[in-house]
């Protein structure tokens, strides 16, 4: 018996070790990874024509310091005025649908985004946003670096005048008109 305990005895210690405060073991229970099934975004913001954004990470929801993520889909025809996000990083993945992208002091360039493609937009770069399907909805996933809306509209000529549905958004709070 004496031999079984000795052997077993290490096996406790690491069990022990593996779950014990020394490690944060249980304090990692509630405040480590999340997942937030896709069916739980929160929808609770207020509604607004051209869009239907979703939070999935925020301070809120998970207690995000320094993250803003979430789904935006994008009724056909959206656009934005011509704006940029400050010191804000932007990521766009594209889901469904196609997104131009107008960027440039003039909003002189410009690229397109489909299924599976990531738009990155940098700090301070002025640029506007556009669903470019008369049709068919843009539904994308959108990453910040910060959990502020930071939105400065910029007294530019966008090339494509954001007449038809505002696109509004956490980063685009008035549709950066």
């Amino acid at each position: 018996m004496g031999h079984d305990h000795s052997h077993e005895h290490p096996h406790d210690h690491t069990h022990g070790d593996s779950h014990g405060d020394s490690h944060g073991g249980p304090r990692w229970k509630h405040d480590g990874v999340r997942v937030v099934p896709g069916n739980q975004l929160d929808g609770n913001v207020p509604s607004t024509p051209g869009m239907d954004r979703k939070a999935a990470i925020n301070f809120a929801r998970v207690g995000a310091q320094k993250l803003w993520a979430g789904t935006v889909t994008i009724h056909p025809d959206a656009k934005t005025g011509a704006h940029h996000h400050g010191h804000l990083e932007s990521v766009i993945y594209v889901v469904k649908g196609r997104a131009r992208m107008r960027w440039g002091d003039h909003l002189e360039f410009t690229a397109e985004a489909g299924p599976g493609d990531f738009i990155y937009v940098p700090p301070y770069v002025p640029h506007q946003e556009i669903n470019a399907s008369p049709i068919e909805v843009l539904e994308c996933v959108l990453c910040r670096s910060d959990g502020q809306a930071v939105a400065i509209n910029l007294d530019i000529e966008p090339v494509e005048k954001p007449e038809t549905v505002l696109w509004v958004d956490p980063t685009h709070p008035t549709g950066g008109v």
